[in-house]
């Protein structure tokens, strides 16, 4: 007997019934180990920003143009090709333009069908029949099918091939077919994407991204500090609420909490008003990026975000004074304050404060909530608790998603492994225990679900308070910073006070040794050609910061797709392709319109850079997938063989 036991062998048996399902399926997934490995698409800290997330997963990072240019090379113009890929991109919007302009458009119909169905031929080319099948639209998946598989150069089948065409034309079923068609090709040019964190804050639409990734057909999240501070609100961590609400009111977001998710904020509003409407609120000013905000707003937005913030550094001492073991006493600064000298008080020197109104401040207990604001509080964690569109996105992230991945020979976080000076990993305490490494990161993930799904109450707290931990501790992986010094920025004109110094390990991260060893401590012996994947710190392109570290061994991808911060980055982000012949690193300028994309084929001009070239293309069998098909493989040949020596009896 082999390595797999009757009895197991016995239950294989209920899904393959006799020696031809066995032998069948021995011969199915034989042959997909010969194909190539699907192309993986790589983005991360989206922060909200749809329209520039939108056009880049529509375009696969360029890989639908490369598509384009396989398959006609220089037999169609510039301008038909762009034409072609504005199509696929926005198949509804470039469809309407045409109609408006085309004359003959039972000729646009079938010249652009047949360009259609040459590029999802092309790339569909590295899938079995059958995964292609599945992803046809139910609609035209008969019609779509015969005219991938047709030969229509083929004298038996031409007129049968065309007539389909026009069959469809005539019933005025193109534009759906073309759509369809569309969809299609942009779902087969990326089989996996992955997204490495932050899709939340910041940006205006966070709520949208979430929308498509929910029904994107294959996506895995890697949780960024931001998503998790989300979590913790949806989760009910009153600091995790304050948190989100501060930052949206800071970039001029809260109509996306009212109208995106439906959260109430009327009596923030109230109270902002009875405590703060006669303040200017200087320091708390709408640091607003979208055209579309209006200036009116600001007036009442100030005050909610001055309230907001009080409540926020409140509930965030509660945590501290509740959890000495975050060993965060530093962030302790509201009992620090000077109300008769308006200072404060930071690692023993003194400061004069900017914002010296503190209406709601107990210099005898700093951290306690007022009645007004602990009213405000309640309804606040209500409405989060019982936002059903909040919920299902953050159910959506506990299900695909988690602290790393490693997959494909690849290792993806958003942030970094805390590590100390020397190189070591960090040894964090959490809840009595210390962990380091991969465990660390293993035990966090463990109570952020505990926040959510625990039933017993004493594991649930600890998983709630866990989050706002991996938020802003120093030793959260996500974080990877000293501090977050939010007060300071807020209230301390000394910018000296504003550093929040980062973890070693940013460092440390040009040493190979270094990255080696990360990749050990996550299962990544074979190291030749596994990468760590990370995103969380801008890169700063403009001035001259390379994306690719160590050797190529380390890639941070994180380059300004946030409007916050491509100031900083000189780009508007940076995405990676990996296929079966490499890594590709797509450094891309800031997105203009739908509307130029449409009308002029404009596409995000990006700057293409190779990291790794295989030198023997990269098969399913390379995969993890095509390691589990071989898996499956042994252990159905196993199943032939006690059929074949009677052990076990063939059903039917």
């Amino acid at each position: 007997m082999g390595k797999t036991d009757l009895k197991y062998l016995k239950s294989l048996s209920n899904q393959y019934s006799t020696i031809a399902a066995a032998a069948t399926e021995i011969i199915n997934l034989q042959a997909i180990l010969s194909l190539p490995k699907g192309t993986e698409h790589f983005i991360t800290d989206i922060h909200g920003e749809y329209e520039q997330f939108r056009h880049v997963l529509k375009n696969g990072s360029g890989a639908i143009r490369r598509k384009i240019d396989e398959e006609f090379g220089n037999t169609l113009s510039e301008a038909d090709k762009k034409s072609i890929a504005a199509l696929i991109y926005y198949p509804k919007e470039k469809l309407k333009l045409v109609l408006e302009e085309e004359r003959d458009m039972e000729d646009w119909y079938k010249v652009t069908l047949h360009r259609l169905i040459r590029v999802c031929k092309n790339a569909g080319s590295k899938y079995t029949r059958s995964k292609v099948r599945k992803a046809l639209p139910g609609d035209f998946s008969y019609i779509m099918e015969e005219l991938l598989n047709g030969h229509p150069d083929m004298a038996n089948q031409e007129a049968y091939y065309n007539e389909i065409i026009y069959a469809v034309i005539r019933t005025g079923r193109a534009k759906e077919l073309i759509i369809a068609f569309c969809r299609t090709i942009r779902r087969l040019v990326v089989d996996h994407l992955h997204v490495l964190g932050d899709i939340f804050d910041r940006g205006p639409y966070p709520y949208l991204v979430m929308d498509t990734l929910t029904q994107y057909h294959n996506v895995d999240v890697q949780w960024g500090n931001h998503d998790i501070s989300w979590m913790g609100a949806a989760a009910g961590n009153p600091a995790c609420i304050a948190t989100v609400i501060r930052i949206s009111a800071k970039y001029g977001n809260l109509n996306m909490l009212e109208d995106g998710y439906g959260i109430n904020l009327v009596p923030l509003a109230r109270f902002a008003m009875k405590q703060y409407g006669e303040d200017k609120c200087e320091c708390f000013k709408v640091d607003y990026r979208e055209e579309n905000y209006d200036v009116r707003d600001a007036f009442l937005d100030e005050k909610m975000h001055k309230a907001i913030t009080i409540i926020q550094l409140k509930l965030e001492g509660q945590l501290i004074l509740r959890h000495p073991e975050f060993h965060m006493e530093d962030r302790l600064l509201l009992d620090k304050i000077d109300l008769q000298k308006g200072t404060v008080k930071i690692d023993g020197k003194e400061y004069e404060l900017k914002d010296q109104n503190f209406p709601t401040l107990n210099p005898a207990d700093a951290y306690s909530l007022t009645p007004e604001e602990a009213d405000v509080v309640d309804r606040l964690t209500y409405s989060f608790m019982n936002c059903e569109k909040l919920q299902n996105h953050v159910r959506f992230l506990y299900a695909n998603g988690g602290l790393y991945k490693v997959f494909n020979g690849n290792l993806l976080y958003h942030g970094c492994v805390p590590m100390t000076e020397e190189g070591d990993f960090e040894e964090v305490e959490i809840y009595g225990q210390k962990y380091c490494g991969r465990k660390l990161y293993d035990v966090l993930e463990s109570y952020a679900r505990k926040a959510y799904y625990s039933i017993e109450p004493e594991e649930k707290q600890k998983g709630i308070d866990i989050l706002w931990f991996i938020w802003s501790n120093r030793n959260s992986p996500v974080f990877g910073k000293e501090k977050m010094t939010t007060f300071e920025r807020y209230f301390v004109e000394d910018k000296t006070t504003h550093t929040e110094p980062k973890n070693p390990y940013y460092r440390l991260l040009e040493k190979e040794e270094i990255v080696s060893k990360i990749l050990a401590e996550f299962g990544l012996k074979d190291q030749e050609y596994a990468h760590i994947i990370n995103g969380h710190i801008p890169i700063e392109s403009k001035s001259g910061e390379s994306p690719i570290k160590c050797n190529g061994k380390l890639l941070i991808i994180d380059g300004g797709f946030s409007k916050a911060y491509q100031p900083k980055t000189g780009i508007a982000g940076y995405t990676l392709i990996y296929n079966s012949y490499g890594l590709v690193l797509a450094a891309h300028e800031p997105f203009e319109s739908i509307d130029k994309a449409v009308k002029e084929g404009q596409d995000i001009h990006s700057h293409m850079q190779l990291v790794q070239q295989v030198i023997k293309r990269k098969m399913v069998a390379d995969t993890d997938a095509g390691k589990e098909m071989q898996t499956n493989i042994e252990e159905l040949e196993e199943l032939l063989l006690a059929y074949r020596e009677g052990r076990i009896v063939e059903k039917g």
